[in-house]
């Protein structure tokens, strides 16, 4: 039989302020007690967020450690995201590090999982996270308090290692707990599994190469996990075969003059082109680019899709090793007899190994109330894809269930601040009624702009989103104010790289080292690659000329942009503009 403690054992009572009256889809309740379920990248930055609109955070970490999907673990255990141990993360350190927490300078532009870990316990030790997290202890359920229709309070029972059950009482729940978690193995999809003679996995189980030398491996998926497992186990095996239902686009790291790729091209600049110019343009225009480098037809990944449609897989050894031949792609699987595998197109791998799912995960949240998961199509439907819309009180949210070409870290921060300040009455959400029907034009706009499916059921433009629920708080950056009273600084947010910085320049939670930040963001970069020492070329005067009128062109497209949109911002701004003090 369990064992429960009482409410008082972990310090998380019910609030004793009053309640206000409740208006729809606004806070009716004074929040000052907040459950963070997870203590990954997405639960560290909610519980400072907590802590930044001083609210109490209890954090509750199933494991012994910080980190979530980045802590590595030489054995996967049940129910938690699990990693390779050569893992390097495909998104460049300024682009993914937290808005006012800028990963050390000479850390590697693509960092190793133990650097990420690294930079995770920095963040929580500066910020005084640590000793808001219980570790060793799982959320086994989260309901509904009884008075819950006045109150808006949870009961979450949790389990801690030694399997001793306590309920507590929190005003707020934040559910960080991942997405990558479950794997999904779908063994009724390929005929004759049962007769494999070999060994098969799914990529969760993934550590390394070690047990495929000399093997003969096909990996069945081609997304960032399964082209990194083919390149890795395609050094040390036989003959690595990686079978795709669709294709894909593969892009790589190392960009444009040797620049990481999302700091080339993940800019203001570039997303106001995307929302200028038709999807086929830019399809074209990126399809020819990514062509111009490897023709995917050649390669055989030339995918069903345009480019822009689904996230891309970002591998630079991909190619290589294609070219090389330890890599050969296949068609999707069509059975398997013994140690063959048979495909679509007829063809026939004899004499097989070891078989690789790496075939995506399912989304679940097991401890979550049925009734507070609203589906819309083949997601979750979740309010800027962040609060259930059908709920009476918006005490309970999901931070980090998000799927963008962009890191996790700054996106679940942009989401725990908005979350905060919803939470503590300083922003309102719209009725149960339009945010339901806000989701459900979410769900159209998806299955219109991008292939969903039930693995990837959600797709969001990074840009779009920060901006969309940085507006949400007040901190989205303004072009036009930033163009007439801080030049230098529009000139990098503009054509630099959209780094989370750019959301602490104004606003709640402004940040006075932001402008700084973003002034360096390049001198980051070049840090660790400044290994040996060269005598540097100036600039010549063309260049120079060149970069002006480029930029004078941008600023005159931002002012048109935002004409055209709203005709009354201009006159506006300038009736109110002031010199700025610095």
């Amino acid at each position: 039989m369990p064992q429960y403690k009482s409410l008082s054992s972990c310090g998380a009572r019910p609030t004793t302020q009053a309640p206000k009256t409740n208006t729809q889809g606004s806070s009716s309740t004074m929040v000052h007690r907040v459950a963070v379920i997870g203590a990954g990248p997405s639960g560290l930055t909610s519980v400072k967020a907590c802590l930044d609109e001083g609210m109490v955070p209890t954090c509750f970490e199933s494991s012994d450690d910080m980190g979530g999907l980045w802590k590595f673990k030489a054995v996967s255990e049940p129910n938690r995201a699990s990693i390779y141990r050569s893992l390097t993360i495909n998104i460049s350190k300024e682009m993914m590090c937290y808005s006012d927490f800028p990963i050390p300078a000479d850390y590697p532009n693509y960092m190793h999982h133990s650097k990420i870990l690294k930079y995770f316990r920095m963040y929580a030790e500066h910020f005084k996270v640590l000793q808001h997290i219980r570790f060793q202890t799982s959320v086994k359920s989260v309901r509904q308090r009884p008075d819950y229709s006045r109150t808006g309070q949870w009961e979450v029972v949790t389990e801690n290692r030694d399997g001793q059950e306590e309920r507590h009482v929190f005003d707020a729940v934040i559910c960080c707990a991942g997405h990558y978690t479950y794997p999904n193995l779908p063994l009724k999809d390929f005929p004759g599994i049962e007769t494999f003679e070999g060994k098969y996995l799914h990529s969760w189980d993934y550590k390394g190469p070690e047990d495929m030398h000399g093997k003969r491996v096909v990996v069945i998926g081609i997304g960032n996990s399964g082209g990194d497992i083919a390149v890795e186990s395609s050094r040390v095996a036989e003959q690595v075969y990686m079978s795709t239902r669709r294709g894909a686009w593969v892009i790589r790291q190392v960009s444009d003059n040797g620049l990481p790729v999302d700091m080339k091209y993940n800019t203001r600049f570039v997303h106001i082109l995307f929302q200028l110019l038709p999807m086929n343009i830019l399809n074209w225009i990126g399809e020819q680019k990514l062509n111009a480098m490897y023709d995917h037809t050649m390669y055989a990944l030339k995918p069903k899709h345009r480019l822009f449609s689904q996230i891309p897989v970002i591998n630079d050894d991909l190619p290589l090793r294609i070219l090389s031949g330890s890599v050969i792609l296949k068609p999707n699987v069509k059975e398997i007899r013994g140690s063959t595998v048979l495909f679509d197109d007829g063809s026939i791998v004899e004499k097989v190994d070891t078989i690789v799912f790496a075939t995506g995960y399912s989304y679940d949240f097991p401890f979550l109330p049925s009734n507070a998961m609203y589906k819309s199509g083949h997601r979750v439907g979740l309010y800027k894809h962040v609060f259930p819309p059908n709920l009476e009180h918006p005490t309970l949210a999901v931070v980090g269930f998000i799927h963008a070409l962009g890191a996790i870290m700054p996106q679940a921060e942009m989401q725990a601040r908005w979350v905060t300040r919803v939470l503590k009455g300083l922003k309102k959400l719209p009725s149960n009624r339009a945010m339901i029907k806000a989701v459900e034009q979410d769900t159209k706009d998806m299955e219109k702009s991008y292939i969903t499916s039930k693995l990837t059921p959600l797709q969001v433009d990074f840009v779009t989103y920060m901006d969309n629920i940085a507006g949400e708080i007040g901190v989205r950056p303004s072009l036009l104010w930033l163009l007439f009273t801080d030049y230098p600084l529009f000139k990098r947010v503009l054509w630099g790289p959209v780094t989370a910085y750019q959301y602490r320049l104004m606003g709640p939670g402004k940040w006075e080292g932001a402008r700084r930040a973003i002034f360096t963001q390049f001198d980051r970069m070049y840090q660790p690659l400044k290994t040996r020492q060269l005598r540097e070329q100036e600039a010549s005067i063309t260049g120079r000329l060149f970069k002006l009128s480029l930029t004078i062109m941008a600023g005159a497209a931002s002012v048109y942009y935002i004409h055209v949109r709203n005709p009354t911002t201009i006159p506006t701004l300038l009736s109110k503009l002031r010199p700025q003090t610095i």
